[in-house]
């Protein structure tokens, strides 16, 4: 289990207390050989674990284990898309099963994600949280791109809709580094495509202590979008 883990941890480190923990677990997608009559394209399905299982049950699991250090910020990774209920990935492993009543089971990737994240939050004063939703994620370099922050899937500053993972990975670490400016912070998370702003800075030379100043301390809306 994850509690197991931490205390093993802890126990070889002679650690006193955990003070971070980062959570980027993901249910994974995969396509099945079976192409869907209507849109003809193919269907997809979770064959290491339903995104109820991994991206709810999952998390919650390692949230817990995390809560009971007191003080421990939890960084944790999560997706834009939570204001839509209607989000493509959310028909990701999604099927019907009841035709008349429009009742479906499995997928809801995006929602089940919304919940571990909430969940997080109520932990709060017990831990310190940061939520990052990144874009598509790409395995290009980073610290090439600009970074664009925002919250509730706005598309302010760029239209791109993509960020390199090792941007994100750097973002989630610098948010333990810098606590006093991304503790109790959700927000959304994109990189400008290397030709959109020539005479911008890049990424590599930004000041992660300053990269949420543009949002006014405004986070992400949990009123907005259906939950699980």
């Amino acid at each position: 289990s994850v509690q197991a883990a931490i205390d093993t941890a802890l126990t070889q480190t002679g650690a006193p207390t955990l003070h971070a923990f980062f959570i980027a677990t993901s249910a994974k997608p995969s396509p099945t050989e079976e192409m869907d009559s209507e849109s003809g394209r193919p269907i997809f399905h979770f064959p290491n674990g339903d995104p109820e299982l991994v991206d709810w049950m999952g998390q919650k699991h390692q949230i817990d284990a995390a809560a009971a250090f007191e003080g421990c910020h939890v960084v944790l990774c999560s997706t834009m898309g939570g204001t839509n209920p209607n989000h493509p990935l959310n028909n990701l492993g999604r099927t019907v099963v009841n035709a008349e009543t429009g009742e479906t089971k499995g997928g809801m990737i995006v929602q089940w994600k919304r919940k571990a994240e909430m969940y997080l939050m109520e932990q709060e004063p017990k831990i310190l949280y940061t939520i990052v939703h990144p874009g598509g994620l790409v395995n290009e370099p980073g610290g090439q791109r600009t970074l664009v922050v925002g919250v509730d899937d706005q598309m302010t500053g760029t239209e791109s809709r993509t960020v390199p993972r090792e941007d994100v990975a750097e973002v989630m670490l610098q948010a333990v580094r810098y606590p006093q400016h991304y503790g109790g912070r959700s927000f959304d998370l994109r990189a400008k495509a290397l030709d959109e702003d020539e005479s911008s800075s890049s990424s590599c030379g930004v000041d992660y202590a300053t990269l949420l100043d543009s949002l006014q301390g405004a986070n992400c809306d949990y009123t907005l979008g259906a939950t699980m």
